[in-house]
């Protein structure tokens, strides 16, 4: 059962012309996390934010995840009529449909879970906790990849594509929740955003050796990947990006990187990735970025964690990518490596973050977004956890109060002479683990999730029960900030009472809509 607290009425009379629609984690293939087509909120109207509703939800928390990141439709064509809708996967095997006005659950499908997952070890692996909650926040099981809804076709019907808990590839009727595609069954168990591009399913195989998957939407074909001996999960927050010429690329986890021993079977561990789907009907790596301290970051476990994002340029596409080092990254889709031995980017910044070298409470997380202003100036903004270093890199603006929890970088690219670099512009106030940033009307919005991420202490060590990190949790922090400066134009205090994991803030029609580990749904807005 769900209980919804309505604190306003339908917040906005939305016409025809305002269509801010996110499909799929980070709004777009780019995963750029640019509302372009926001024309509500404003700079001159953030300031009058309020709460407009909460629904409880009967999600049941698998490790720290819960509700992952909304997807909003505006003028959905239902029996009742043209609604604007938002959909929530909830880790336990449940996708809710609501009424992005009111929060009224308008449907929900339940999916037969799948077996626990075996942890620990090859050879020494053993069931899970029967609380799903104390399982291992790096395996939650269930249901955690953030789906990607079609656009309408020409009677106006969209379908959700998602995986379910068992690796099902479905499709669900936006309006009623009715299964209108598959179950396909890949065999791989998804863990973050799934990507929809030219009539397939695309997603990562977060455990490390399986690569892409795709599932093709007219002949529910499954494409696996083949040449590829894995090294390290595929761990982009928001999955797989997309560039111009249907490469998907994703970053690879703490692993091995060898492209010598076995050529035709490399291991790409902790790297950027393309893959291509060839004639075959398989997928093969294509081409790569490693940094050259690769191994010294695998021993550090500061892995490029993070979903790059790709923007254009000048006439050409560019490619920004991040990690737990907590260096930016500036890549050549059409080049990745630069040089013979793919250690070679365009650019990289210095340290603005973990100059410790902290794997678990400071680096740079989740995913890289980007954004053009009216003046034409393109900008990358990077979240961030831990202190900023401003030793290592000079930011003209500093925020406060001072970054010391988390936060968010925004650097402007710049050419000089036809090189390209990232200039550093601001960093923003401080924010318990600053979060993917979306942007709208050059404002970044973002969040401190409140996720106490400390994996080890000094009487229990490295554990991964994840209920001790869940107790000492705090609670999340919505941000407006000014696109330009940093300066923080809003926020929602101590309004939501909950932390969450691995899921960012929605924009859609002038609404801000954030989920938490105690299953709430929250919706900002500006009152009628």
């Amino acid at each position: 059962m769900k209980k919804l607290i309505t604190l306003a009425a339908v917040a906005l009379s939305c016409g025809a012309a305002l269509a801010q629609n996110w499909t799929m984690d980070g709004g777009d293939n780019a995963r750029s996390g640019w509302a372009k087509d926001e024309t509500v909120l404003t700079k001159d109207n953030v300031k009058d934010l309020t709460l407009l509703w909460s629904t409880q939800t009967d999600v049941k928390p698998h490790a720290l995840h819960a509700l992952m990141t909304p997807l909003a439709i505006h003028g959905l064509k239902t029996a009742s009529g043209d609604k604007n809708m938002l959909y929530v996967l909830g880790v336990s095997d449940v996708i809710y449909a609501f009424d992005a006005d009111t929060g009224a659950e308008v449907w929900r499908k339940t999916f037969e879970p799948a077996p626990p997952q075996q942890q620990g070890p090859p050879g020494m692996q053993r069931s899970g906790p029967s609380d799903p909650r104390h399982m291992n926040f790096l395996g939650p099981g269930g249901t955690t990849g953030v789906p990607a809804i079609s656009d309408a076709d020409s009677s106006g019907k969209r379908t959700v594509y998602m995986v379910d808990g068992k690796g099902n590839v479905v499709g669900l009727d936006a309006a009623t929740g009715e299964l209108v595609f598959g179950p396909v069954a890949t065999g791989v168990i998804n863990k973050f955003g799934v990507q929809l591009y030219k009539d397939q399913v695309i997603f990562g195989d977060y455990h490390g050796r399986g690569g892409i998957i795709s599932v093709d939407l007219k002949t529910k074909t499954v494409h696996k990947t083949v040449g590829f001996a894995g090294g390290g999960g595929l761990w982009g927050r928001r999955g797989p990006v997309i560039t111009d010429d249907g490469t998907v690329w994703t970053t690879t986890g703490d692993g091995i990187y060898d492209v010598t021993t076995d050529p035709k079977n490399p291991l790409i561990g902790n790297s950027v990735v393309g893959f291509e789907l060839q004639a075959d009907g398989n997928w093969h790596p294509k081409d790569w970025f490693t940094p050259p301290n690769w191994d010294w970051l695998r021993k550090r476990d500061l892995d490029p964690n993070n979903t790059p994002t790709v923007f254009h340029y000048k006439g050409r596409e560019l490619m920004a990518a991040s990690g737990k080092e907590c260096k930016v990254y500036l890549l050549d889709p059409k080049n990745l490596g630069g040089t013979p031995d793919h250690h070679t980017p365009l650019y990289r910044t210095e340290l603005f973050c973990n100059f410790a070298a902290d794997f678990q409470n400071a680096g740079s997380w989740g995913a890289v977004s980007s954004w053009e202003d009216k003046a034409g100036t393109r900008w990358v903004v990077v979240p961030f956890w831990g202190p900023a270093a401003p030793e290592q890199t000079k930011f003209p603006i500093t925020q406060t109060p001072a970054a010391k929890e988390g936060g968010v970088a925004a650097f402007k690219v710049a050419d000089k002479a036809g090189k390209v670099s990232l200039e550093p512009v601001w960093i923003s106030r401080d924010m318990f683990r600053g979060e993917p940033p979306v942007i709208a009307n050059g404002m970044i919005i973002t969040h401190g999730s409140g996720d106490n991420t400390q994996q080890a202490w000094p009487d229990i060590g490295l554990n991964f029960d994840s209920t001790i990190r869940a107790a000492k949790s705090n609670h999340a922090t919505v941000y407006v900030l000014d696109g330009e400066t940093g300066k923080e134009l809003w926020s929602s205090g101590d309004t939501i009472t909950g932390f969450n994991h691995f899921t960012d803030v929605t924009i859609s029609n002038g609404k801000l809509y954030a989920g938490t580990y105690d299953g709430k749904i929250y919706c900002f807005g500006l009152k009628k």
